[in-house]
């Protein structure tokens, strides 16, 4: 090895050892492309060490720097301490992440004697440390995305990266299919031009860290999309051990055939808590956490004091201190959502569980990876199911796991609205030079393909608000400065952009209180506006009574009731990922033929036999159509397998052509295996038509004219209107209501799709309902395989096992939960009476 004789390197072998400790062959093959002036991505197991791979090698270079000035130093004169400056910048999508890193860097300089500063940057950075950095930057800062373009809006930023040696991006898969993905390579592009021109012979290394996902090469690509930086990946050759295993119900009958609480099996789940030292009980939603919460300390009453609840709307200092005491093994469990998912390091946790489908392989991996987070530990997860189908899942998970057959995570490209709040919030700083940002945004892949005339329109957006809002004064944000560089004057605008840099557009969330004092959480603003005081709500695994609002906050006191309602957040339906859907289509098959080693699979082959008798099982070549006839009417139901998202367009899409066929109106459901047409007229179906109605062709026009594409493109403008700044989200404490900013940005669309057409912004609004809402490329590979399958049609008098749990979602919308569990329960015993009449 090159390096192997160098100071730094025997320096840190030296520290290793010492801690009993000897380094990967991916971590010393990072340090030595580091040393060679590589860029990259680092590829590696969760708990194997990849912070150190590329932490250690900056480390590890500048100790060659700081041996080889010692021989110099009584000839220095300079005044400024060896080290002093910016060299490291750590970009991380999780705060929680931050305190976590920070805490393992300052060891490793404390340990190897390196004079460096370890600084945290993010939303909850205080003031005063933000001052303090602002008088001298800490040699290595951790940062989020939002955070890097508010330190670019800062004035005199180019003397921040006077001593800059490389910029890492952290957990880089969480970032790439999203607009904070997009963020850090504006930042990465702008920081980097600016290193060049102040110091054109020094080498900016940029590396990543990412777990395994599916596109790795494009995934380096995006990050390093320079021709001019030599690049690699670094992969290691090491395989992490994990443990799954199936929480199983004794029957089939134990669980229901429809659901997504899973409460059934948790009386299952305290002998895994009781023989584990911390588990991390994973769920898909807020609302599911809170009653899994209430559920568990129901069952044991020990678990008072042990248990606790982690989610994205529970305060900071709750959060916070919840985390500490994971590290600390005080707490026996924690349920919890995607706010635990990434790298966080927690020592005693050493057993997860999944509740209910993750939806996506890498999704439930990465949580597997929570515990045991260390070399050679195994990592053991519990999946538990919330209904019968989701044994398959279970079983498809696991060989997906197995097979390593994980999902590609789609990089976002030309996000108008970001590169919009990006060069207003270079302009809020020391201003920028049109010639050079366009080529720095031209380099990025983001924007690699943006045109002149496109980049004419935002610069005149910026400056003018376009073609259409050049009347109004707010508009024009930026304007040229007598040196040459664009920038914003005007010190409101400045501070209001400052407010809103980020692409996060949540719906209005209302902060929680005790009336007493001391705050609870968050809820989101459409929950709460549905209550009356003396309600009841949980909350951070409180029952909590609703009082009143009061300013933008929701005044609470301890309630004496048992049972409350859960909030219900946004974002709770996650759809099933394509990769997924391939393999449970394989295990269906597999589930009649016992052609498998599945216990998961043995255990709901009676529930397969009941659909093979009263319909059909489809196998991995058959397209299944079931026709059922009830006294709620004639219902259509279709199983693709491809998740709820395209089922969703696909079903809108199948209801407009059969009403080509014949005027007819359907009400549609949906999950993630299929999708329900149901309608009070028989359904002009035959064999010989189905595979026109499922036909690729003339696809683009014929979704246009099934869904509404323009409330879907209103819906998502709504997001592009907050970050390019149409509209002003309110100040801190008093933030506009969430129906106001969305009657503000209907207003813009409207506007703009009446007197402006060739709007990026309304461009960017289409382009995203379609590819990313509608996901139009999913849809047309789904359409052409079924194409290719044999069509399978089925008539009967009642519902299935399969169309079932997609008949329970099209009732829980309207329906409380206990009318949801009574009407459960009817229809199942109709569907029993009926299968014994058959018998006899």
């Amino acid at each position: 090895m090159i390096f192997s004789s160098s100071k730094g390197y025997k320096q840190v072998i030296k520290w290793l050892k010492q801690g009993k400790k000897k380094p990967f062959k991916f971590q010393t093959d990072a340090w030595q492309y580091y040393a060679e002036g590589y860029s990259g991505l680092v590829n590696a197991p969760t708990g194997f060490g990849k912070t150190y791979s590329i932490f250690l090698a900056v480390v590890i270079d500048e100790l060659n720097k700081k041996a080889s000035k010692e021989v110099n130093k009584a000839k220095s004169s300079s005044k400024k301490k060896s080290g002093t400056g910016l060299k490291l910048i750590w970009i991380t999508p999780l705060r929680s992440l931050a305190k976590d890193l920070a805490r393992a860097m300052r060891e490793v300089c404390d340990e190897l004697e390196l004079d460096w500063m370890v600084g945290v940057r993010n939303g909850d950075t205080s003031q005063g440390e933000k001052l303090k950095q602002k008088k001298q930057m800490p040699e290595v800062l951790i940062i989020t995305p939002e955070s890097m373009h508010l330190l670019l809006a800062q004035k005199s930023t180019f003397n921040y990266f006077e001593d800059l040696q490389c910029i890492v991006a952290d957990e880089w898969h969480e970032l790439i299919g999203s607009k904070r993905g997009v963020m850090a390579e504006l930042a990465i592009s702008r920081i980097k031009g600016m290193v060049s021109r102040q110091h054109p012979e020094r080498l900016l290394r940029i590396w990543g860290i990412s777990a395994t996902i599916g596109n790795m090469e494009q995934a380096m690509e995006v990050l390093v999309p320079y021709e001019d930086v030599l690049k690699t990946i670094v992969k290691a050759d090491i395989e992490k051990k994990i443990l799954i295993k199936s929480i199983l119900p004794d029957h089939i009958d134990m669980l229901p055939w429809a659901g997504h609480l899973g409460l059934k099996l948790a009386h299952k789940l305290l002998p895994i808590i009781h023989k584990s030292k911390t588990t991390l009980i994973f769920t898909n939603t807020r609302g599911q956490a809170e009653l899994w919460y209430q559920t568990l300390l129901a069952q044991d009453e020990n678990l008072a004091g042990q248990l606790a609840i982690h989610h994205g709307s529970i305060d900071y200092e709750l959060r916070n201190w919840i985390e500490d005491a994971i590290h600390t093994g005080v707490l026996k469990a924690v349920v919890c959502t995607s706010s635990l998912d990434l790298g966080v390091d927690f020592k005693p946790v050493d057993t997860v569980v999944q509740i209910g489908s993750p939806k996506g392989v890498a999704r439930f991996l990465q949580r597997a990876g929570r515990s045991g987070h260390s070399p050679y530990e195994t990592s053991k997860i519990y999946f538990l199911p919330t209904h019968a189908l989701e044994l398959v899942e279970a079983a498809a998970i696991k060989e997906a796991a197995k097979t390593q057959n994980i999902e590609s995570r789609e990089p976002i490209v030309m996000s108008f609205d970001v590169l919009i709040q990006y060069l207003v919030s270079l302009a809020v700083g020391d201003g920028f030079d049109e010639e050079q940002v366009f080529f720095e945004v031209k380099q990025t892949y983001a924007y690699r393909e943006l045109l002149p005339q496109e980049w004419n329109w935002i610069m005149q957006f910026i400056t003018t608000g376009g073609e259409s809002l050049t009347a109004y004064n707010e508009f024009s944000k930026v304007s040229k400065d007598e040196d040459g560089l664009w920038k914003v004057k005007n010190r409101q605008i400045a501070m209001r952009h400052r407010l809103h840099i980020g692409t996060i557009v949540s719906d209005a969330m209302i902060k929680v209180k005790y009336l007493s004092g001391g705050f609870v959480g968050m809820v989101e603003e459409s929950f709460i506006s549905r209550m009356k005081p003396g309600s009841s709500f949980t909350l951070a695994g409180r029952v909590l009574e609703f009082v009143m609002i009061k300013e933008m906050m929701a005044l609470v006191r301890k309630s004496k009731q048992k049972q409350a309602m859960s909030p219900s957040w946004m974002g709770g339906r996650i759809s099933l990922t394509a990769n997924l859907g391939q393999i449970l289509r394989k295990k269906y098959n597999e589930t009649l033929d016992r052609e498998h080693d599945d216990e998961e699979l043995d255990i709901i082959f009676p529930l397969f036999q009941r659909q093979a008798k009263v319909s059909h099982v489809p196998k991995n070549d058959e397209f299944l159509i079931e026709l059922i006839d009830t006294r709620d009417g004639y219902h259509f139901f279709a199983y693709p397998f491809e998740g709820r998202q395209v089922h969703e367009i696909l079903a809108a899409l199948i209801a407009y052509r059969l009403g080509r066929l014949k005027p007819i109106s359907f009400s549609i459901a949906m999950n993630d295996y299929g999708f329900e047409l149901l309608t009070e007229q028989p359904i002009p179906l035959d064999e010989a038509n189905i595979k026109l109605l499922f036909t690729p062709e003339n696809l683009a026009a014929d979704i246009v004219a099934s869904i509404n594409a323009t409330e879907m493109a209103r819906r998502k403008f709504r997001d592009i209107a907050c970050i390019s700044g149409l509209v002003f989200q309110g100040y801190p404490g008093k933030y506009v209501a969430n129906k106001h900013l969305q009657s503000s940005a209907a207003l813009f669309f409207n506007v703009f799709s009446d007197y402006d057409k060739h709007n990026l912004l309304l461009r960017q609004a289409y382009d995203e309902a379609f590819y990313q809402q509608i996901e139009e490329p999913r849809l047309a590979a789904a359409l052409h395989r079924i194409q290719a399958s044999k069509i399978i049609v089925v008539k009967t008098d009642r519902y299935t096992p399969l169309c079932f749990p997609i008949k329970v979602d099209s009732l829980r919308d309207n329906m409380s939960t206990e009318e949801l569990s009574q009407r459960i329960v009817r229809m199942t015993a109709e569907a029993e009476k009926k299968n014994l009449r058959s018998k006899k």
